[in-house]
């Protein structure tokens, strides 16, 4: 069974997208349909436009999703078996099935970006990576720091979990996972603290939005960040995708789960190669490949 899986925030890089606007009649109507929802050029930021101008969050997410999305809708015989996607990438994946239309799915990520980012200046916040220590040992550090905000915020494989929450928080952690004999415990260049409690100010916003969004049944499952089991269920996907923005990205079981249902083919869908990277280091027997 072959499943398709979408990147988030971090994938994006300078030129990304150009070769399809410019290759396929299909891909350039879609890029500008989102120039014009959107209010701005994304493309232009997109195909020629700096790293540094690319990393702000409003641009960053939307032009992941863009990537993502259309280069799924312009891959010929594109029917994949399930679909996920890490973070923001879920979004994509839930155009991907079917259950948004492409118009609502870029709305619903160019809101989430707005509200993570005033979400980050109320509560100045950051992530950092944590390499080499069980998954087990970051919970318990995390659970110890009482008088600050820091958790485990992404499970990307075995050995390798970003934890996120305050500055102080984030600062005490890292010297913790450090002594407790973490190989790495590497602050990240992000301006909040995502996939934490920190986020309720975007997740409130966000859940307004989703609930005055159309949502079609999928043509195969979504295995999402908070469940990580198939589901198709429309309600579930959208309580789901409301609680994502204040809970932990589960990758790792997300993949086992495909896994033990039957994937053995995973194909990544958009800019980069860090998915297919994570994939194999959670089941090495798993044929990966990007489009």
């Amino acid at each position: 069974m072959k499943a398709f899986v979408f990147p988030g925030q971090g994938a994006q890089f300078p030129g990304m997208g150009k070769a399809l606007y410019e290759e396929s009649t299909e891909a350039k109507e879609l890029f500008e349909r989102a120039n014009e929802i959107l209010g701005f050029r994304i493309t232009d930021i997109m195909f020629d436009g700096t790293a540094e101008e690319l990393k702000q969050t409003n641009v960053t997410q939307p032009a992941v999703f863009l990537h993502s999305v259309i280069l799924a809708k312009t891959t010929p015989d594109f029917a994949p078996d399930m679909v996920a996607g890490h973070s923001l990438g879920e979004l994509s994946a839930l155009v991907a099935n079917g259950t948004l239309a492409f118009e609502d799915g870029l709305k619903l990520v160019y809101q989430r970006a707005l509200a993570m980012q005033e979400a980050c200046e109320i509560n100045p916040s950051t992530m950092a990576a944590i390499l080499g220590l069980a998954d087990e040992k970051v919970e318990e550090i995390c659970a110890s720091i009482s008088e600050e905000v820091v958790v485990a915020a992404n499970y990307n494989c075995p050995g390798q979990l970003v934890i996120s929450g305050s500055n102080k928080g984030i600062e005490i952690a890292c010297e913790k996972m450090k002594e407790a004999g973490a190989k790495r415990a590497l602050p990240l260049p992000v301006g909040g603290a995502f996939h934490s409690p920190l986020m309720e100010p975007a997740r409130e916003k966000l859940q307004t939005a989703i609930e005055a969004t159309t949502f079609h049944t999928p043509s195969c499952p979504v295995y999402q960040n908070v469940s990580t089991t198939a589901v198709t269920e429309i309600s579930e996907i959208k309580a789901n995708l409301i609680a994502q923005l204040t809970a932990p990205v589960k990758w790792t079981q997300s993949v086992q789960n495909m896994v033990a249902d039957g994937a053995t083919e995973f194909v990544e869908c958009g800019p980069g190669k860090v998915l297919q990277g994570l994939v194999k280091k959670i089941h090495p027997e798993a044929e990966v490949s990007g489009l």
